[in-house]
């Protein structure tokens, strides 16, 4: 009899300490759980992540320029007399178009790698959250280690993401003003950059075309107060295709509206708006494209007449 009491009394402690390792599994199960929904929520939110998608989808959209600092130097001349410099007067021709490949082969790996990053996200998301949503606790807490070090790995990519969304410095490996230009002249260090523009975007809604004139309106993101000098080109497309092209003009604008005139009734074009080149310029890779139709009925003709362009 004493000997079943103590094997009964055994078998209640080993289930009492069973029940106690399988509590506190279930704990550490719903803590960790909770710490990689967390993330989800968070770091690793579709909100989070469209709004990186945007960002970067707008800078690949953007003008990259060779930013050089200082813009103005002092320079002595043959009568050693001083004089403020444009800085672009004294650095070597050859040696500035360099720099301006090193920056354009900068920014196209910049964009290459912001996609691939947001592609490693968009996967480390799914990752984990299979993770929280198939796994059961057993297996969950098997797989503890890797899912660590794939939430530490993720937050790596997050930064790293976040420090190539804006331009960084440029290295400059030889040098870039001869010292005989500086006759004696202590030159300050020169510091180069990379710096954006947004794109130019046509205003569907202010846009329009009539018989024979078209008024174009375009804006940027930032909505920038100055405006500077743009590139405004239209094309007549043939029977309507844009495979077919007639007649183009380009017209370089300094202002964010502008009015076509002498254009064919009945006829479409395609206006595209870009920023004009400047010296700095190292990349632009996209522009935006409107396509608008001539109008011609005898309604639309008086229309046309009522608030044709003066002049």
């Amino acid at each position: 009899m004493a000997v079943i009491l103590n094997e009964f009394e055994t078998s209640l402690e080993s289930t009492a300490h069973c029940e106690e390792q399988d509590s506190a599994s279930w704990e550490r199960y719903l803590e960790r759980r909770s710490l990689v929904v967390q993330f989800l929520h968070s770091n690793l939110s579709l909100h989070h992540l469209q709004h990186h998608q945007n960002k970067v989808e707008l800078l690949k959209k953007c003008y990259f320029y060779l930013d050089i600092e200082p813009k103005h130097v002092n320079v002595r001349d043959q009568n050693h007399v001083m004089h403020r410099t444009d800085i672009l007067q004294l650095i070597d021709p050859y040696q500035f178009q360099r720099m301006k490949k090193v920056g354009k082969n900068q920014t196209e790996i910049q964009l290459t790698l912001l996609t691939e990053l947001l592609e490693q996200l968009e996967r480390g998301r799914e990752e984990l959250s299979c993770y929280v949503e198939t796994c059961d606790m057993i297996t969950f807490l098997s797989r503890w280690d890797l899912i660590m070090q794939r939430l530490s790995k993720l937050s790596e990519f997050m930064e790293t993401l976040l420090s190539l969304q804006v331009p960084g410095k440029l290295y400059i490996k030889h040098r870039l003003v001869s010292h005989a230009d500086l006759r004696g002249t202590r030159l300050p260090n020169i510091r180069l950059s990379l710096s954006t523009k947004m794109p130019l975007i046509f205003d569907r809604k202010e846009s329009f075309a009539h018989k024979n004139w078209a008024k174009l309106k375009w804006f940027t993101e930032s909505q920038e107060s100055h405006l500077e000098q743009c590139e405004l080109r239209f094309m007549l497309l043939t029977n309507g295709s844009q495979t077919e092209v007639g007649y183009g003009r380009t017209q370089e604008v300094t202002s964010n509206t502008y009015i076509v005139q002498n254009l064919q009734p009945g006829s479409s074009y395609e206006f595209t708006i870009r920023r004009s080149d400047t010296h700095t310029l190292v990349f632009k890779k996209w522009h935006d494209s409107i396509i608008l139709k001539t109008k011609t009925n005898a309604v639309e003709d008086a229309d046309s007449s009522a608030c044709a362009p003066k002049g």
